[in-house]
C-alpha cells in the first residue's frame, strides 16, 4: 500500500488547533511568542505549547513549531533555551530559518527534526543537497517551483509543498520590502504586507495605465482539482497557508484536502464539488490559481483584499435605502462589498421588498437595506461573510481513534483485557473470575460495557474474547478496568520521550580585529563603471556580466556575481565568484574563491562560522543587521553594505506583463520602468533573464566612521545607474 502523504495545517490558536485535528490534520505546524515568521497571529504561550503537543499527540497529529526568524547574536542564547524547552516536551520538528541556528541545533539536539523553512529559499537540486548534508530531515519547497520541477529533485530528503492559501509575490526569504522600507522584517516575522499595497506603473515618467492598481499583489493558491497529479508525485507533505486565518477557513479548508486525499488512496473519483469551492471563495479569495505548481497565472492586479462571491446587484439606490436583486441567498449578519466603490458593511437589517423585516432573503428576491455607508451608485455586490456557512462550520464531529480489545477470563483466574490502538497497546488485570451461580455474563455484555468511550478520544472497533464458559463479571469491575485501560493509553499516546541533548557546543564570539587595513568591495552595472574601478584600484568588483568577468577577471579581483534564482550550475573551478544564494555557497566554496552576498541574510556568528568553514573568503553582513547586533559580529573576512539601491524582492512573476498583457520584452528597449507608491517613491523594475528585482526607491549611504570603530574593516558600495565621474566621486569619498 502506499504511504500516505501528510497534510499539514496552520494553526493560530486553540480553536484552530481542534479545527484542524478534528477535520483531518495529520500535522500542524504554529508558533510560540517568538522566532516565528507569523509574529503577528495569536499564536502560543509556553503553557499552551505543551497543551497542543499533549492534545495533537493524543490524537496522533505532529506538530511543528516555527522557529524561521533569522536570529541576532544576543537571542542565540534565548532561541537555544527555548529548543531546549520544546524538545523536553516532545515537540515532532522545527521549521528553522537560519543556517547557522540550523547547524547550532542539530549539534545540540541531534535527535530532533528539523525542516529547512522556504524562508531558506529552497529552490534548487543544490540546495536539498545543502541540508542533507546538515542532516535536515524535510525541506519547505519555493513555492515558485513547478511540479515537474520538483519531481526532477533526485534527493532523498522529505519535500514538502504549499498547495493552498496566500503567496508572497517574493521568492521567501529573499524580501527587503517590508524591512527597508516599512521598519517591520518579513525575515523577523513582522511582514507589512507590501505586496498588497496600490502602486502606479511609470515608464520614465509617464504613468502607465493598468487594468489594476495592486501590482504586487498575488491571488490564493487552489491546487483541489489537482490533487491526484501532487499525490502522484510522491511529495511528502502538502502544506495549507493560513496561520493568520480564522478557524471557520482551517478547518473547511483542511475537511476537503483530507476528503479528496483519502478518495485517492481508496480509488474513488476525485471530482470536486463545485459547491465546496463557493465555500472556499466565501470564506475567503483574492480570485483561486493553481499557481507556479501548474504554471497558472498568479496575480490579480485588481484587488488585494478577500474578493467573496457574487451576491446580486443594486438596482436602485438613494441617501436612504439600497435594492439589491439577489444572484445567491442572503442572512442576517452576512458581509457584503460593493465592487467599484470597495464600500463594505455588515447586513444587521434585511428587508423585503414590501418594507418588512426579515432574516433571510432567497436568489432571486429583492434585498433592502439601510444606506448607512454613502452609497451614491448603482453597482455589483459580493459576499464577503457568510453566517450561515460560519454557524455550518463551528459544528464538527470530533476525532475518533479506533480500539480492539481483547478479553481473557478463566475461572479462578484474573480478568485480563488488552486495548490497542494499531502501535501502542496496554494491558491490564481484574478481579478473579467466578463461577456464574444463575446468570452468567455474555460477551454481548461486555461488549457493551467496554464500548462505553464516550468522554475519550478512542471508538471501539472490535473485541476478541479467549473465555470460559459460564463466567461472571460484575459490571462495575469491566467499567473500571476499562477506564484505566484507557487512561493509560492516552499516557501512552501523550507520553514524552525526552531526547539526547549535547551540551559541549560552544557558540562562537565576535573576534577582535587585527588589521587597519580598509579594503572596498564595489559591484558595477556595466564597463564603464568597471574601469573606474580598476583605475581607482578597488579591492573588489563584482559583475554580473559573464563576457565582462571573461575579459577582465585576469585582473584578480574582479569577480562574477551569480544568480540568486538558480537551476543550472556551471562547472566552475579556480574562478572568483559572487554567491547570492546558499546552494551555490555550498557547492562552488569548495574548488572556487567564493564570497557571499548580503541576500543570504547572515545575522550572527554562527551563520558566519559556517560559511568560513566552507572556505568562504568574505562574507557579507545581512543590511537587515541592527547597531546592536553589529557590536557582537565577528570582524574579520566580514563586509558590511554601505552604498547602493538594495535589491528589495526577486520574483517569478512580472509587474510589466501583467499590465501589458504579455510579455513587452523590455530588456530589448530604453526604457525605465518604476513602481511609484503612494508617497510619491519609485521603486525601479529590473528585468533580466525573464525574473524582476525591485529596488528601493533610494541609495543606502551609511557613516562607516562608526562601523569602523567598531571593527570593522570592508565596505561594499552597489552601483545601479550611476555615471562614471559619479562613480568615481563616491568611491573616493569611502577611501577618504
Amino acid at each position: 500500500m502506499k504511504r500516505k502523504v501528510e497534510l499539514l495545517s496552520p494553526v493560530g490558536n486553540m480553536e484552530t488547533l481542534y479545527q484542524a485535528i478534528h477535520n483531518g490534520a495529520s500535522a500542524v505546524y504554529l508558533g510560540g511568542k517568538n522566532f516565528g515568521a507569523r509574529k503577528f497571529a495569536s499564536n502560543f504561550t509556553d503553557d499552551e505549547l505543551i497543551k497542543v503537543i499533549s492534545y495533537s499527540h493524543l490524537y496522533g497529529v505532529k506538530v511543528y513549531v516555527t522557529v524561521n526568524t533569522i536570529v541576532f547574536e544576543d537571542e542565540k542564547e534565548e532561541l537555544l533555551n527555548y529548543v531546549a524547552f520544546l524538545n523536553e516536551n516532545g515537540v515532532d520538528a522545527l521549521i528553522m530559518q537560519d543556517m547557522g541556528m540550523i547547524v547550532t541545533v542539530r549539534k545540540m539536539f541531534p535527535d530532533l527534526e528539523i525542516h529547512a523553512s522556504t524562508q531558506c529559499h529552497n529552490h534548487n537540486i543544490k540546495d536539498l543537497e545543502l541540508m542533507k548534508s546538515l542532516g535536515v530531515k524535510r525541506v519547505v519547497l519555493a513555492r515558485e517551483l513547478s511540479l515537474q520541477q520538483i519531481k526532477e529533485m533526485n534527493v532523498d530528503i522529505e519535500k514538502e509543498v504549499f498547495v493552498h492559501g496566500a503567496l508572497c509575490v517574493s521568492y521567501s526569504g529573499c524580501c527587503l520590502f517590508s524591512s527597508l522600507n516599512g521598519g517591520r522584517s518579513g525575515n523577523r516575522g513582522e511582514c507589512v504586507g507590501s505586496c498588497r499595497l496600490p502602486y502606479q506603473l511609470l515608464c520614465d515618467n509617464e504613468v502607465v495605465e493598468t487594468d489594476g492598481d495592486y501590482l504586487l499583489s498575488t491571488k490564493e493558491l487552489n491546487t483541489l482539482g489537482e490533487l491526484r497529479q501532487l499525490l502522484d508525485s510522491g511529495i511528502d507533505s502538502l502544506k495549507i497557508e493560513g496561520r493568520m486565518k480564522s478557524p471557520y477557513y482551517v478547518g473547511l479548508v483542511t475537511r476537503l484536502y483530507r476528503k479528496y486525499i483519502d478518495k485517492y488512496y481508496n480509488n474513488e473519483d476525485m471530482t470536486v464539488n463545485e459547491d465546496e469551492i463557493r465555500k472556499l471563495k466565501k470564506l475567503f479569495n483574492r480570485d483561486f490559481t493553481k499557481g507556479y505548481l501548474f504554471n497558472d497565472k498568479v496575480m490579480n492586479i485588481k484587488s488585494s483584499n478577500h474578493v467573496g462571491v457574487r451576491l446580486g446587484k443594486v438596482v436602485s439606490v438613494n441617501d436612504k435605502k439600497i435594492k439589491i436583486k439577489l444572484e445567491d441567498d442572503v442572512y442576517q449578519e452576512d458581509g457584503i462589498r460593493f465592487k467599484k466603490s470597495n464600500l463594505g458593511m455588515n447586513v444587521n437589517l434585511l428587508y423585503n421588498d414590501k418594507g418588512l423585516l426579515v432574516n433571510s432573503l432567497k436568489k432571486g428576491d429583492l434585498l433592502v437595506i439601510d444606506n448607512k455607508i454613502g452609497l451614491k451608485d448603482k453597482d455589483i455586490v459580493y459576499k464577503t461573510v457568510d453566517k450561515k456557512l460560519i454557524l455550518e462550520l463551528s459544528k464538527y464531529d470530533e476525532k475518533k481513534i479506533d480500539v480492539n480489545f481483547h478479553v481473557s477470563a478463566h475461572i479462578n483466574n484474573k480478568l485480563k483485557v488488552k486495548i490497542c490502538d494499531g502501535i501502542n497497546e496496554v494491558v491490564s488485570d481484574g478481579v478473579i473470575i467466578e463461577r456464574a451461580l444463575k446468570n452468567p455474563t455474555s460477551k454481548e455484555t461486555i461488549t457493551k460495557q467496554l464500548a462505553k468511550l464516550g468522554g475519550s478520544p478512542f471508538a471501539l472497533k472490535n473485541v476478541t474474547f479467549d473465555i470460559d464458559d459460564n463466567i461472571f463479571i460484575n459490571i462495575k469491575d469491566i467499567n473500571e478496568i476499562r477506564r484505566k485501560l484507557v487512561l493509560e493509553l492516552e499516557q501512552k499516546r501523550t507520553m514524552v520521550k525526552r531526547k539526547r541533548i549535547n551540551n559541549e557546543i560552544i557558540l562562537h564570539n565576535a573576534d577582535k580585529i587585527t588589521s587597519n587595513m580598509t579594503k572596498l568591495h564595489v559591484k558595477v552595472k556595466n564597463l564603464e563603471q568597471l574601469l573606474v574601478c580598476l583605475e581607482l584600484n578597488v579591492d573588489y568588483i563584482y559583475v554580473t556580466d559573464d563576457k565582462l568577468y571573461e575579459k577582465y577577471k585576469n585582473y584578480g579581483n574582479v569577480y562574477l556575481k551569480l544568480d540568486r534564482v538558480i537551476n543550472n550550475f556551471p562547472n566552475y573551478n579556480n574562478e572568483n565568484l559572487l554567491v547570492t544564494e546558499w546552494g551555490s555557497a555550498y557547492y562552488y566554496s569548495k574548488r572556487n574563491k567564493v564570497n557571499s552576498d548580503y541576500y543570504l541574510n547572515v545575522v550572527n556568528n554562527e551563520t558566519i562560522s559556517l560559511l568560513q568553514d566552507w572556505g568562504v573568503k568574505k562574507v557579507t553582513i545581512s543590511p537587515e543587521s541592527l547597531d546592536d547586533n553589529m557590536k557582537l559580529l565577528k570582524k574579520k573576512d566580514v563586509v558590511i553594505m554601505a552604498y547602493g539601491r538594495m535589491e528589495l524582492m526577486v520574483m517569478k512573476c512580472c509587474p510589466l506583463q501583467n499590465a501589458f498583457n504579455g510579455c513587452i520584452k523590455c530588456h530589448e528597449k530604453n526604457n525605465h520602468y518604476y513602481l511609484k507608491d503612494h508617497l510619491g517613491n519609485k521603486f525601479p523594475i529590473i528585468n533580466k533573464n525573464c525574473l524582476t528585482r525591485i529596488m528601493h526607491y533610494k541609495n543606502m549611504d551609511i557613516d562607516i566612521n562608526k562601523y569602523m570603530a567598531l571593527g570593522f574593516r570592508e565596505f561594499r558600495l552597489d552601483f545601479l545607474d550611476e555615471k562614471p565621474q559619479e562613480v568615481k566621486k563616491i568611491i573616493l569619498k569611502y577611501k577618504r
